[in-house]
């Protein structure tokens, strides 16, 4: 929970674009929006090295602070605000933006929490077995002071051929509400082979059909002979009229 959310140091952005973006970057600083609670979005820089540290380690709230504002104290200074999207480079590996909105620790949130299971699964001891993991992370709505840095899923009792949905997940507290299809599957045991079956039968589109060997196939060129001898019999001279 977040009893005492880390602090992001900021700082207005006074030019926008691609170009201006990526000598943020190369200075250290990302390039970020601030919205929310009916006013105007900002664009504004953050610390780069800090701020990406907290967000690699799952932290969603913070309290942010200005540096530098024009006229005495930022109106922003001080705010909690909620990281709601990041965008990446082309790779997909490095952050190059992020947005974050203005909320009160009071009011309900919509957000995505990383799931950690949790235990050894029995089923695991069975030869083959191996452990699917379709849904990483559930979308919840709860109020900002009890947003979780992550849920965790008890997996000790899961079996070869067993799974837990969403729906099963117990969270953290009662006044949480699940967002996620309560049909999706966060942990599952499944065979490696039957995996391995699945994967080729979504490869091809459809299950390979054997070969059928009995039946006697022409000898090579026995096909093309015989279509020659029936062309010839049905061939007439080209002389050949009525009169």
């Amino acid at each position: 929970m977040h009893e005492k959310a880390p602090v992001l140091q900021a700082s207005d952005r006074e030019r926008i674009g691609t170009r201006y973006c990526k000598r943020y970057r190369d200075a250290g600083q990302l390039p970020a929006v601030l919205y929310g609670h009916g006013q105007a979005p900002i664009p504004i820089l953050l610390e780069s090295r800090d701020t990406l540290a907290h967000i690699h380690k799952g932290e969603k709230v913070f309290r942010m602070n200005f540096a530098g504002a024009k006229g005495g104290k930022h109106k922003d200074d001080g705010q909690t605000v909620l990281l709601k999207d990041l965008q990446f480079d082309y790779l997909g590996s490095t952050i190059v933006h992020a947005d974050f909105a203005r909320v009160d620790l009071s009011e309900r949130v919509r957000t995505r929490v990383p799931i950690h299971l949790v235990g050894e699964a029995k089923g695991l001891k069975q030869a083959g077995a191996i452990l699917m993991h379709p849904t990483a992370e559930l979308e919840i709505e709860c109020m900002v002071s009890e947003l979780p840095d992550f849920i965790e899923v008890d997996i000790a009792d899961l079996d070869v051929g067993h799974s837990i949905a969403a729906a099963a997940v117990k969270l953290p507290s009662d006044s949480m509400k699940l967002i996620t299809d309560s049909h999706a599957i966060c942990a599952q045991i499944v065979i490696q082979l039957e995996v391995e079956v699945a994967e080729a039968t979504t490869a091809t589109g459809e299950a390979a059909e054997p070969e059928v060997i009995t039946a006697k196939k022409p000898a090579e060129g026995e096909e093309g002979a015989k279509d020659a001898k029936a062309g010839a019999k049905d061939a007439k001279p080209a002389g050949d009229k009525k009169k």
